[in-house]
């Protein structure tokens, strides 16, 4: 049985995702990118092609030439995800099926086309469902994966089907080679502009002049060399399913059937050494309705006992009506959880391997992570935050927040040393926005002061430290310019962290020290 290749070709893909997404866009509407010091077109609508525009074109000259033009970022992960998916969909159709560059995918339709009734109509089908989706597509099957590569990035019709690869690419430019541009180029020099202008030259002299690329994609897109379709393993998703003989109702009878398949699921998972990160139960009631209980962790996990409490709270909220009479138990995320080496006291054995969630982590650490799932379940993981160390001598930017479940906790924070040389730290733990100073505007740090309606004596002073503003970032608190900073201990109690701005001159509080 000869082979039979399909490829498909999204030549918008990014444009018309975004238009899929945005729903109403005005038109016409470019895509564009950073590229060296500039910016460009990276994708374009069918509206802005009809204007000239093309991709890799500068976005002054589009803009020149388009004044009304509509811009958006281009995103290079959002094609690289709707591929994935179309893949997946795609498996319809053939059990090969492969991403094929940025822009397309490859299908293997050796013996399966029937199925769908004939390669017209896997095709008809497969452009339908594609327009459905707002996405425009160029399809072709021919006997090799080159063939059908540059049959569907060059034949004049949206849909082509060959029977024979050598004269069905004879006339197609040389780009449908799969070759690089420079190639193209060079050949065109030569006045070969048309892959059947290869036909009638010498090979020895052009592989000497381009390489062995060329020839090899020439034989590869007519059959002389075998180029097969690569398509990656799948992998079975981490899910177990219990079907039951009589439907059940009540929550001791769910969590009874919960815990067989998470026992069953963790035997996977360990022998997989990974852990999961979330967990849904989807439940199927008796008379043809659905429930559903999800939880997420904040460490991986493969511990049945201790994932089944909790989900307690979830399933007593759940609605059983006539009873269920399926489960379905499912990690959608699921993280490398490998056994490790264990020292040390906390329930743990010396020089044992490491119990069934695994893991080399301390017990404090566990236990913080398991009153974070806990949280996470009523609250949401990503409303638990912590503070992480980020590289700014500005004090207000010298951390970031980030959700605690996602990150691990710093190693330690920078402290700096001392303005005076002194022992001890300059920047306080308590940060608020700037506060006005009522002193008289002197650099000098000022002897009375007063600050939230208390008047203060000054008993000793720090400093100063200087910190100018990040020019790369305007921030409107300090565009005042430099500040130079004291710690000021009063004889009233307060220790103030306060700042002097020379260019306009003036006394402001920014922190307060225990």
């Amino acid at each position: 049985m000869s082979a039979r290749i399909l490829s498909l070709f999204l030549p918008r893909l990014a444009s018309d995702l975004v238009r899929r997404r945005a729903r109403k866009v005005s038109e016409p509407l470019v895509l564009v990118a950073r590229r060296g010091r500039g910016e460009v077109v990276a994708c374009l609508s069918p509206a802005a092609s009809a204007q000239g525009l093309r991709c890799g074109q500068s976005l002054s000259e589009a803009r020149s030439l388009v004044p009304g033009l509509t811009t958006r970022p281009y995103d290079p992960a959002l094609p690289r995800r709707a591929l994935q998916a179309l893949r997946r969909q795609a498996l319809r159709y053939a059990p090969w099926v492969a991403v094929d560059g940025e822009d397309g995918l490859v299908l293997d339709l050796t013996g399966s086309a029937h199925l769908m009734g004939g390669e017209a109509a896997l095709c008809a089908d497969m452009a339908q469902r594609l327009a459905a989706m707002g996405i425009e597509a160029r399809i072709a099957v021919a006997p090799t994966r080159g063939a059908a590569w540059g049959l569907a990035r060059f034949a004049p019709g949206p849909v082509t089907l060959a029977e024979e690869a050598g004269a069905a690419i004879a006339p197609l430019p040389m780009a449908a080679l799969r070759i690089e541009a420079e190639t193209v180029a060079g050949l065109a020099r030569l006045g070969l502009t048309r892959i059947a202008d290869l036909g009638r030259t010498p090979r020895a002299p052009l592989t000497r002049r381009f390489g062995p690329e060329l020839m090899m994609r020439l034989d590869q897109a007519q059959g002389v060399l075998r180029e097969p379709v690569a398509a990656p393993a799948e992998t079975a998703p981490h899910a177990v399913r219990l079907s039951l003989p009589e439907p059940i109702g009540t929550s001791q009878d769910v969590m009874a059937g919960l815990t067989r398949l998470l026992e069953r699921l963790c035997r996977r998972l360990e022998r997989e050494e990974a852990g999961a990160r979330q967990l849904r139960l989807e439940l199927a009631r008796a008379d043809g309705g659905r429930a559903e209980a999800e939880i997420a962790l904040a460490r991986p996990m493969r511990e049945a006992a201790a994932m089944a409490a909790l989900f307690e709270r979830a399933i007593d909220a759940l609605e059983a009506g006539f009873g269920f009479d399926a489960l379905r138990l499912s990690a959608p995320l699921v993280e490398a959880l490998p056994p490790a080496q264990l020292t040390g006291g906390g329930g743990t054995r010396r020089g044992g391997t490491s119990p069934a969630q695994g893991g080399a982590r301390s017990g404090s650490s566990e236990a913080l992570a398991d009153l974070m799932t806990r949280l996470g379940n009523r609250v949401g993981l990503e409303a638990l935050i912590r503070p992480l160390p980020a590289d700014s001598h500005i004090p207000e930017r010298a951390f970031l927040s980030a959700a605690a479940a996602f990150t691990e906790p710093p190693d330690g924070w920078p402290r700096p040393g001392p303005a005076d040389g002194r022992p001890g730290a300059v920047r306080p733990l308590v940060l608020f926005p700037p506060e006005p100073l009522d002193a008289p505007a002197l650099p000098d740090p000022p002897r009375h002061l007063r600050w939230r309606r208390q008047a203060l004596t000054r008993l000793r002073v720090f400093g100063p430290e200087r910190l100018t503003p990040e020019w790369w970032l305007d921030d409107p608190l300090w565009r005042s310019g430099v500040r130079d900073y004291w710690r000021l201990d009063t004889l009233e109690g307060p220790r103030l962290w306060i700042f002097f701005t020379p260019q306009d001159p003036g006394w402001a509080v920014q922190g307060e020290f225990e």
